[in-house]
């Protein structure tokens, strides 16, 4: 399993829980510290955002991807998911300036953009929601699940 951009590890600790291996991956060394010595989990201190995508090659039975977007990526995260890997994203979209961060057009998704950018994939939607949420914050969210057949 991949947790991608996974700050503090919420998912990671979530998922090696439950038994899956789980490389957890962020810029920040010190979120990233907070996962040392938890059975399943390794870690990797990556720039997601430079010229060099630094997870090419590999392949990954899960991808969980929450609060982060950078959009020149989006097509290498989703091919880096494995044939009948599920693909779990959710992220802040257009109207979230509303509310507060982010609340740059750039790390915003359109309206169905994840629906269309998991259908350009190949992926099969398996759930898609969007629009306002009140909790754990007041917020608009968009978020997919998705598996490749």
């Amino acid at each position: 399993m991949l947790d991608l951009a996974c700050g503090n590890g919420r998912h990671t600790r979530l998922l090696a829980d439950r038994g899956y291996p789980v490389l957890a991956v962020d810029r920040d060394a010190q979120g990233l510290a907070g996962l040392r010595g938890i059975p399943g989990v390794t870690t990797a201190k990556l720039d997601l955002e430079g010229d060099d995508w630094p997870l090419v090659g590999q392949s990954f039975a899960g991808i969980v991807v929450t609060n982060y977007l950078w959009r020149p990526r989006l097509a290498d995260l989703l091919a880096l998911l494995a044939p009948g890997g599920v693909l779990i994203y959710e992220t802040f979209m257009v109207g979230n300036e509303s509310y507060g961060k982010p609340s740059n057009p750039d790390f915003l998704l359109r309206s169905g953009e994840l629906r269309t950018v998991a259908a350009l994939a190949g992926l099969r939607e398996i759930a898609f929601e969007e629009g306002y949420t009140a909790s754990p914050k007041p917020a608009m969210r968009q978020a997919i699940c998705a598996v490749r057949d």
